[in-house]
């Protein structure tokens, strides 16, 4: 299986974004060709690429979990391994294509595990029709909105809850601190800290569902 561990994806996309757009494409589409073909270095070097982005931007913010989301994302890698034969090259790079990959194994786990999570699976099956559906999108636009809609999603909605949950999603999910880093911040054990980032979660959940209704009640932790 291959690794979890990439540079920054910000340092990526700012690499990405300096890079001439068709010399970038037409350089993946040399490795997709080669990865096709069978050749598991150029499989790699797809997936170590992408996968910060499938991680922080579509998977975290999805199923609410490190752990949840890194497994879900070593699935995507299996996933993607095996069906590399079925991708077709459409110019717009092989992201929004693994994208999909993505929040099919997180609808899956969604649907699975019944886990209390921001999203629900009716949400991401509309995602997975609609990208099937639309053309082909740029893929750095496509990660960069994947980002806006989950921070916007959870931003709207982090007044109405308690302070100490408010931070505890903001810390992990917003700024992408180490769960040991935001226990250690908020003053609690790592294991408090997945108890309290779990509560959090529900009654954010419960606010977004309800979130027509007049100013809310705080939520106690």
């Amino acid at each position: 299986m291959y690794a979890l561990a990439h540079p920054p994806w910000s340092t990526m996309l700012a690499s990405v974004a300096d890079a001439d757009p068709p010399d970038a494409l037409e350089l993946e589409r040399l490795v997709v060709q080669r990865a096709q073909g069978g050749d598991r270095a150029a499989m790699g070097q797809l997936l170590v690429s992408h996968g910060p982005a499938l991680y922080r931007r579509v998977l975290l913010p999805r199923l609410g979990s490190d752990a949840a989301a890194k497994d879900a994302l070593a699935e995507t890698y299996a996933k993607a391994v095996a069906r590399i034969d079925q991708f077709v090259w459409q110019g717009a790079g092989i992201y929004p294509w693994l994208r999909v990959v993505a929040l099919r194994v997180a609808l899956d786990m969604l649907r699975a595990r019944r886990r209390v999570l921001l999203w629900e699976p009716d949400h991401v099956e509309r995602e997975i029709d609609r990208a099937e559906s639309d053309a082909p999108t740029d893929q750095l636009h496509l990660a960069l909105s994947d980002e806006r809609e989950a921070r916007a999603k959870v931003t709207a909605a982090l007044a109405l809850i308690h302070a100490r949950y408010a931070e505890a999603i903001r810390m992990r999910l917003l700024e992408e601190r180490s769960r040991e880093d935001t226990a250690r911040l908020l003053g609690v054990t790592p294991a408090t800290f997945d108890v309290l980032l779990h509560r959090a979660i529900a009654a954010l959940k419960k606010r977004l569902q309800a979130s027509d209704a007049p100013t809310a009640e705080h939520d106690r932790p």
